[in-house]
């Protein structure tokens, strides 16, 4: 990121297992925000299906398919494009951010931390590698809803030159402080920018609460959603995180020989 970045949030309702009509929404949705300038757009966590764990497996073998439709929306809108999806590779499931640019899929991440409260990890297989991609729009640091609250793999990110993090989630009421004071933290901690894309409106018996966010590398809120559908939009500065980043040199003056390798 050698440049500032207009950033865009696609918050929605997703419609549990109609891919086309989600597909509908976030195309139209994409051209908005390309219209606005938008440069990256990130979309909510597994954004063409919902948790329709009944049919899961059947709806994952249409995501190729959804790929496409999204390489073309970038080539076109000339977009940089995150979103998570459902992928199957031969018997197991797994919860994939893919990041489109300019036309091609230039990196994939499987989210590594499986929400067992809720039977995450009773469908799906938990990835095993983070990723940091570099893309038109920067260097991408890549996570997904529950990853938030795992501070480790955000620091790594910080490490291997992450500049923007992207976190799609389908986080549901009533942790809507926790969401907020998490994605502050991952920023302030790691001096980057943040687009996370919360889904929102109900899915079954769960009730989500949008509030989707454009953070600064300091930590302040650029833009933050609602609870109802909405695109978001922010510029974020690549002077400021580096001004920033000097003022309080949080990089340079850590000690790892002192913190060791945690259990």
């Amino acid at each position: 990121m050698k440049h500032d970045v207009t950033a865009a949030a696609v918050q929605f309702n997703i419609s549990l297992g109609e891919i086309d009509r989600n597909l509908a929404t976030v195309s139209e949705g994409l051209r908005r925000v390309a219209a606005q300038g938008a440069q990256l757009a990130v979309l909510p966590e597994m954004w063409s299906t919902g948790y329709d764990y009944r049919h899961l497996p059947e709806l994952a073998e249409q995501t190729p398919r959804v790929l496409i439709a999204l390489q073309s929306l970038s080539l076109e809108l000339k977009l940089v494009i995150v979103g998570s999806l459902p992928e199957k590779e031969g018997n197991a499931l797994y919860n994939t951010l893919y990041v489109i640019d300019q036309g091609k899929q230039v990196g994939h991440y499987r989210k590594l931390h499986l929400f067992s409260s809720m039977g995450e990890d009773r469908f799906l297989a938990a990835g095993h590698n983070s990723l940091v991609v570099p893309t038109s729009a920067g260097r991408l640091g890549l996570a997904i809803c529950y990853d938030l609250r795992f501070p480790e793999l955000f620091r790594k990110l910080a490490l291997e030159g992450a500049e923007i993090l992207c976190i799609p989630a389908e986080w549901p009421k009533p942790r809507q402080e926790h969401w907020r004071t998490l994605l502050r933290a991952r920023a302030i901690e790691n001096q980057m920018f943040v687009v996370a894309t919360n889904c929102c409106g109900l899915q079954g018996k769960l009730d989500f609460f949008g509030m989707s966010m454009l953070i600064s590398a300091r930590g302040d809120i650029l833009q933050e959603a609602d609870e109802h559908n909405t695109e978001l939009l922010a510029t974020f500065c690549h002077e400021e995180m580096v001004k920033y980043r000097s003022q309080i040199p949080c990089f340079k003056d850590r000690r790892p020989e002192v913190y060791g390798t945690l259990p």
